[in-house]
């Protein structure tokens, strides 16, 4: 056993059942927090309707959500370092409960975005602690709880646009918002089941934290918005921060935190693996509507199935991790990707259940990639940098997928009749996604490769 791996066991020795219900809290808050973001993109219609909004609009209350969660992510992984996990989590939680109830009584759209920016400033604690939990309370089974974690986040993102759905037709919109508000009913717990920790030595960097904040910001402004004095800002904002890290007793990031190989080959190596799974999430509404003609129920029936399965395999997969070691479980992730991308691009404008079968094989490597990846991670950094390292690391996610999104937006702008992969099915005004499917494969070959010679030289 590792020296990490030794003090570990010593400051948390938790019995059987003491394990099985932190993962139960952490898996029943972290489902709530992954079904508050994709039950609310459901929902973006009909709040437009609701107060009369313009498309540019309405958007912000998806764009401001993921701004404050992808900021949050990183500065509560940042805190995870010095504070005890109890702390964070009954502070985010409370914070998530209060913007939910708040936002379930807004009487004007400006409360309903103030509304989700205090639920976003919450929840991003679940996602980011979600992931340090298993490196601080189960070292030796890292894989197998991070399985879980992933899986969980796998029947989120399935089940929450059904549940969606259904209560925003069924009742309101604004009862979503009591959907994210149970959430309090687990303060209780965490306070009485998670272990006692002490505030370690260390302070957090405010000036550093508030220059990468805005920097960040910026940038997913640039991102979803393209103006172009988001990027200048967000250019300007991240110099100063590198000045302030280089002028900090205390950095809010270590520098030498990057010089760390295999970390800079994960993170890398998972911005790219994490933009093409969240292109994928982007581009196959769009696809199953304007190919297929579906309505927004029967494109959610179709993810269904290939989430369910993701969600199972989760499981297996942080069984393998532990078995086998997180660089096989990449391979296995990229495999799967490659096999699913090329038949995807090879059935467009199939039978929407043919895609449905298909997409299984690809929505399986979400859990292995995140799986793998976060445990890698776990185990290349020190203990005191385990939190932050995993804050760069679901930031990282975060501007990956908006990174995805907006490419791919540009590229459906360009329709072209040239068909990069032979033998696709797909005609027509088809022939564009197919041939984004076919860019995805090329990536995650390349991906891989740099993958495989980055940790072959270590």
């Amino acid at each position: 056993m590792s020296a990490i791996a030794e003090q570990v066991t010593e400051e948390y020795s938790l019995s059987k059942s003491e394990k099985k219900k932190i993962i139960f809290l952490m898996c029943s808050v972290l489902l709530f927090s992954v079904m508050n973001g994709t039950m609310f993109m459901i929902a973006v219609p009909d709040i437009a309707k609701s107060f009369s909004l313009l498309p540019s609009q309405v958007s912000w209350v998806v764009t401001g959500y993921i701004i404050l969660y992808a900021i949050g992510a990183l500065m509560y992984g940042k805190l995870a370092d010095i504070y005890p996990l109890k702390l964070l989590l009954t502070i985010g939680l409370s914070l998530f409960a209060a913007g939910s109830v708040f936002g379930f009584f807004a009487p004007t759209f400006l409360m309903v975005v103030i509304a989700r920016l205090i639920q976003a400033m919450g929840a991003s604690s679940i996602l980011a602690l979600a992931f340090i939990v298993p490196s601080r309370y189960f070292w030796d089974e890292r894989g197998r709880v991070l399985g879980i974690v992933s899986s969980t986040m796998a029947f989120a993102s399935g089940v929450g646009p059904v549940i969606g759905g259904f209560v925003a037709g069924a009742l309101n919109w604004q009862f979503l918002f009591l959907i994210s508000a149970l959430v309090m009913i687990t303060i209780p717990f965490f306070r009485i089941w998670m272990p006692e920790e002490e505030k370690k030595e260390g302070k957090v960097d405010i000036l550093g934290a508030v220059l990468i904040a805005v920097a960040v910001a910026d940038l997913i402004l640039f991102i979803t918005m393209f103006d172009w004095w988001y990027m200048v800002i967000s250019i300007v904002f991240f110099g100063l921060f590198a000045w302030r890290v280089s002028k900090s007793d205390i950095p809010f990031i270590r520098p030498d935190l990057f010089k760390n190989a295999p970390y800079r080959t994960t993170i890398i190596a998972g911005f790219f693996a994490i933009m093409t799974m969240m292109g994928l999430m982007f581009i196959m509404p769009l696809l199953l509507s304007e190919v297929n003609e579906l309505s927004t129920l029967l494109i959610g029936l179709t993810l269904f199935p290939g989430a369910m399965v993701a969600a199972f395999m989760g499981r297996w997969a942080g069984l393998l991790t532990d078995r086998r070691g997180s660089e096989q479980v990449v391979f296995i992730a990229f495999a799967l990707m490659i096999t699913g991308f090329l038949l995807i691009s090879t059935f467009t404008g199939g039978p929407a259940w043919l895609i449905s079968i298909v997409l299984i094989i690809t929505f399986i490597a979400f859990p292995f990639i995140q799986t793998s990846t976060a445990n890698l991670i776990s185990s290349v950094l020190p203990r005191n940098e385990i939190g932050v390292g995993m804050g760069i690391y679901n930031l990282v996610n975060f501007m990956s997928g908006a990174f995805g999104g907006a490419i791919i937006g540009k590229i459906l702008d360009y329709n072209n009749d040239l068909k990069l992969n032979p033998f696709s099915i797909a005609q027509g005004n088809e022939v564009v996604y197919s041939n984004v499917f076919v860019g995805f494969v090329v990536l995650t070959i390349l991906n891989g490769c740099f993958f495989y010679m980055s940790f072959r030289r270590k």
